[in-house]
């Protein structure tokens, strides 16, 4: 099980997604980087656990990116800009395959554009200490494995919204972060669905 797809497939796939765009004008505009790699037969996401030192989320496991900021010229160039600031990768080793919908989160009020990349893979990253805490990466076959994923339901406003877990390698993986995942994992793994 996993993602069967070459990275010519996945881009196909994309250039046929219609992403949904949120539509809230309270929220405030973010966008990360979704990096994937290749290595001995199989994909894997690159993670970031942020340090305790950011203003928000600190501790969890995300994407890297930020918030677009006055005058950023675009949320994929924020996304950019932030993926160099916080573990070095350079823009010009970024294969951008597809943008995933916009996904809110519940209660810091941001609305976040994914943005998934295909990576080269060593690469030398170099970490941002006032903002990452450790790079790591998981196997896609390892987030599919049915013990790895749960599903709790949150009510919001009058209506449960689903909210993932994704535990693997001593993390667990939640909220906007876990959602794209899924989403990832929906759109690419064939015939895989999230429990409901």
């Amino acid at each position: 099980m996993g993602i069967k797809l070459t990275k010519a497939e996945i881009k196909q796939v994309f250039s046929h997604y219609q992403k949904q765009k949120a539509t809230a004008t309270n929220l405030v505009r973010a966008a990360v980087l979704v990096p994937l790699f290749y290595q001995d037969g199989e994909y894997y996401f690159l993670f970031t656990q942020r340090s305790g030192k950011v203003t928000y989320h600190k501790g969890q496991i995300s994407f890297p990116g930020g918030v677009q900021a006055n005058g950023a010229p675009s949320l994929l160039g924020t996304t950019l800009r932030e993926s160099c600031e916080e573990i070095g990768l350079k823009a010009e080793d970024v294969e951008i395959l597809g943008e995933l919908n916009d996904t809110v989160t519940l209660f810091s009020g941001f609305v976040i554009s994914p943005f998934v990349a295909f990576i080269p893979y060593p690469y030398p990253f170099e970490v941002n200490s006032e903002e990452i805490d450790e790079i790591f990466d998981i196997s896609v076959s390892d987030l599919l494995k049915e013990d790895n994923l749960r599903v709790e339901y949150q009510i919001v406003g009058n209506r449960a919204v689903p909210t993932y877990f994704c535990g693997c390698k001593g993390k667990v993986i939640w909220g906007a972060t876990a959602r794209i995942v899924v989403e990832l994992l929906e759109l690419l793994s064939s015939g895989w669905k999230a429990p409901a």
